[in-house]
């Protein structure tokens, strides 16, 4: 039984409607009145990592070849990994059972450091381009992929991971202190579509096809 408790640095006032004890966190896997979306997603608790070495070439993250080019990212079995320059990435644990951390040297378990958000919607990249400069629509990358940029002037990893039914996704991972402050003005900037929290349940949903 689990004896210890971990807190999401995101606080939202929807009810949560269905939760779960998971690894020390209370995870929300469904909130009261979700509606049809947008929705914004508070995925803080899933394990993250930070990876870095001289040579990142002969790498295999969970099996997974690190890709040569910074900005690039490969989603395979529930992780998504995330070139981000010369000696660094990033792994991402979106779905599934949680996995034993790496014990090699080059691994940094930075879960509870940084939040990670999702934002899913059709009107998703409206929302973003009122927070953010950076260019999230480029008909040039190929999701998943990776830009380094400002939200709302926090420094942040943005990942625009792709589309499913019409409902765009990209996910945001920023230093926890910056985390609610980030989650407001996301939910501010979405206000006229009506974006608002949602549970787990709705982020692994539409993950699945992109899955497969």
């Amino acid at each position: 039984m689990e004896s210890y408790q971990r807190r999401s640095p995101v606080s939202f006032t929807s009810r949560m409607a269905e939760s779960v004890r998971r690894d020390g966190w209370e995870v929300a896997l469904r909130y009261h009145d979700e509606g049809k979306g947008p929705f914004l997603i508070d995925l803080s608790h899933r394990p993250k990592w930070d990876i870095q070495d001289a040579d990142l070439s002969g790498i295999r993250p969970m099996g997974i070849p690190v890709s040569e080019v910074p900005g690039e990212c490969i989603f395979q079995n529930g992780f998504l990994l995330n070139r981000m320059n010369q000696t660094q990435a990033a792994l991402w644990h979106l779905s599934g059972e949680s996995p034993k951390m790496p014990r090699e040297f080059l691994y940094t378990d930075v879960t509870d450091g940084y939040a990670l958000l999702s934002v899913i919607g059709k009107e998703m990249f409206f929302i973003m381009e009122k927070i953010s400069a950076s260019d999230l629509s480029s008909p040039t990358k190929k999701p998943p992929f990776l830009i380094q940029g400002p939200v709302s002037q926090v420094p942040c990893q943005i990942v625009v991971l792709g589309e499913n039914e019409g409902y765009f996704g990209l996910l945001i991972a920023c230093v926890r202190g910056y985390a609610q402050s980030m989650t407001e003005a996301i939910l501010d900037s979405g206000v006229e579509w009506g974006l608002r929290p949602a549970g787990e349940n709705i982020f692994c949903n539409w993950l699945e096809p992109l899955s497969a």
